[in-house]
């Protein structure tokens, strides 16, 4: 089955995105407007590189109601804080997703304490186990409902429980117990993992050779 996107319109293609790019990491996106924080997850989100280290996120507005205030605070101070999500927070998160009026803080909706940030004005969550200071580099307008936001992370907080070498920046990944965004409104556990090596040309090489040594031995 082929879908023709530009024919088929938004809605259809949220849909076969969201259901097969999985899964998607979740941005608990934390930003300040007139009337104080606001805050909203955002699964269209990741990291796009580390020098300088940057991520992306995709903010998309409803076709009435237009950009939720998150949104619109990014785009007007440039100022935001991604909080990651462990399962834990996950009742929390959902409350501020939410579509809740214009004003409204979904921060005290959901019960959340925040914590000042160092360089920029928007607090981070302080329950949340990993948090990104960011300000935006970029953005770029996809659609007329659609726009992409490069930002650049300015620090990184990770809860000290978590940290087991700070010189070295080694962190205990798996206990942050961070949850995944599915399709519709499934979510992944980040329990389920394996490792798998990444392969060197050389040793490669030297396992090409030797294959190709063995066929020239039976020819």
């Amino acid at each position: 089955m082929r879908w023709d996107l530009e024919e088929t319109g938004g809605p259809v293609a949220y849909k076969l995105l969201a259901a097969t790019v999985i899964p998607r990491p979740i941005a608990w996106v934390v930003t300040m407007g007139a009337k104080g924080p606001n805050a909203a997850p955002f699964s269209f989100f990741n990291v796009m590189g580390s020098a300088p280290p940057t991520l992306v996120l995709g903010l998309m507005a409803d076709a009435a109601r237009g950009f939720k205030d998150t949104a619109r605070n990014i785009l007007d101070t440039g100022e935001f804080v991604v909080n990651l999500v462990p399962e834990a927070l996950v009742q929390a998160m959902n409350i501020t997703a939410v579509d809740a009026p214009s004003g409204v803080n979904e921060l005290e909706l959901a019960g959340l304490a925040t914590t000042a940030s160092q360089h920029i004005r928007p607090p981070r969550i302080t329950a949340s186990p990993v948090a990104f200071e960011c300000r935006m580099l970029s953005s770029v307008v996809t659609g007329p409902q659609q726009t992409i936001v490069i930002g650049r992370v300015l620090s990184v907080v990770i809860d000290d429980a978590f940290v087991l070498d700070a010189k070295r920046a080694h962190i205990d990944t798996a206990a942050l117990d961070l949850v995944a965004r599915s399709s519709g409104s499934t979510y992944v556990r980040s329990r389920d993992t394996f490792e798998l090596a990444r392969p060197n040309w050389p040793e490669m090489q030297a396992q090409i050779d030797r294959r190709n040594a063995a066929t020239t031995k039976t020819n």
